[in-house]
This record gives C-alpha cells, structure tokens and sequence, in this order.
C-alpha cells in the first residue's frame, strides 16, 4: 500500500502579487519545529528577491495562528542551543528586513516565539478569539524571536516588563488596547478583511512603501537630525521611479494610479 503524502510544514501560496504563508503543524497549534523554521527562512528569502511579490500575508492552519517554538521535538543533541538559536535569530530578521509590507492574520493563540512572530510584521489583525502570551518566563526561558526588542517599542518599557515577567495570557481586546494588534475582526470576516488589506497594500507603489517600511524601523533608534537625513535620501529615490510622475498624473486625471517600481532613470 502506497504511503499517503506527508503534508507541508508551510503552505505556500501566491495570488495577485500577494503570497500568503501558513505555518501547517495544526495538531502542534502550529508550533514551530526546526523543519518548519528552515521552511520560514527560505520562504522569506524567496519573497526578498522576487519582484512580483507586493505583500506577504502570514497565518496558521487549523484555528491557531503559533503555540511557540515546539520544546517536544526531537533535537541533534550534538547541536549547541546557540547554533538553534542563530537559525531562529536568522528567521526574525529575515522578516523584519523584508522590503514589503507584512500582514500577521491571527485567530486563536499566538503565544512565545509565534506572538513575536506576529509582532515582526507590520501590521496584525486578529479576532475576538484570538489569545496571546510571552509566555517563555512559565517555561523558565527569557524573550525570544525579537521580543525584547518588539515589545518595548511597541507598548513603551513598563507594559513589556508586564508581559514578560507575568507571561500572563491576554485576549484580543487587551492586545489591540495596547497596540499590539492593529485590528480586530470576526472570524467570519478575516479572511476577506486581510485579502482586501494585503491587495491595497500589493497595490501601493513599491519603492515607495519600501522607502516608508524601513525609515520607520530604522528611525526608532535614530536622532531626529539622522532620521531627517534618512528621509531626505529615499525621497531622492523615489523620485527616481515612474511610480512619483505617475501618482501626480492619476491625481489630476482623477484616477486611480498604477504603481509598478520601475526606475526611471536613463
């Protein structure tokens, strides 16, 4: 009897500029195993160097969105935790320094590591069942996959303290309140709310929103006099684009502008 296939870890998949990503361990609440971390790491390679991706969306099977890093599966015993741990850090900064906009969609828990992960895009909508947690201090771990630097950004240093150390699960409601999720929306209507969002956003002129998503990251850490001249370089590249003449001539022609990215410049 033929072996049936065993199903991919990560679900890949593109429409319309947009490549949606699902983490596909549903009987592990999609926990994510080395596997499923190399799988990431190549699929986030892959959406930074393919031009026809304009956004990537970023969710999980099952009715989970990430428990975390899967502490039962089995590990090369000769692997030391910092080699684990370099494969990890790669994975957050890959995404992180992705040039296109990133849409975290979560419904049910997203917890540890698969919270940070969420937290790593740009934008998170969740639902009403949604639950979250940096729940590393009950497993006697300290903030992984970014979230020492996420959450203090994020929610200011007294909230992050809060989170970390009580490692406390918090629903939808408490998370959009402290900003940690963008939006809220009924399980009913997310996936139509996200494929809207991801298509405006696929739809939005590329350099540009490039240009933005990196000033704002970079600019977190950065004298206002450092962040000016940041603004005033990438503002020189776009104008460099067909996307600025465009964007002027759709306005006065009352008309929506088509954004393509393409240099302009002979």
């Amino acid at each position: 009897m033929a072996e049936e296939p065993v199903a991919p870890v990560l679900l890949d998949e593109f429409k319309d500029g947009v490549r949606t990503l699902t983490l596909n361990r549903p009987e592990k609440k999609n926990a994510v195993d080395a596997e499923l971390w190399q799988a990431l790491g190549e699929a986030f390679t892959a959406c930074r160097t393919d031009p026809a991706v304009r956004a990537v969306v970023l969710t999980g099977a099952g009715g989970a969105f990430c428990a975390g890093a899967d502490l039962t599966a089995p590990s090369d015993p000769g692997t030391h935790p910092n080699a684990r741990m370099r494969m990890v850090n790669d994975v957050a900064l890959l995404l992180h320094e992705l040039p296109v906009p990133t849409i975290a969609q979560v419904d049910g828990v997203a917890v540890g590591a698969g919270w940070n992960l969420a937290l790593g895009c740009d934008l998170v909508v969740a639902t009403p069942r949604s639950r979250f947690s940096q729940i590393f201090a009950k497993r006697g771990l300290s903030l992984d996959f970014g979230g020492s630097w996420l959450l203090p950004k994020l929610v200011g240093l007294q909230q992050a303290k809060r989170l970390a150390l009580l490692a406390e699960m918090i629903d939808a409601a408490e998370a959009h309140r402290l900003g940690l999720v963008t939006w809220v929306v009924g399980p009913d209507d997310i996936d139509a709310y996200v494929s809207d969002l991801a298509g405006r956003l696929a739809a939005g002129p590329p350099v540009a929103l490039a240009q933005n998503k990196a000033l704002l990251n970079e600019n977190a850490d950065r004298t206002l006099r450092d962040a000016l001249a940041a603004e005033a370089r990438t503002q020189a590249i776009n104008f460099a684009t067909v996307d600025a003449p465009a964007a002027f001539l759709a306005f006065a022609e009352k008309r929506e502008p088509d954004f393509t990215g393409r240099w302009a410049v002979g």
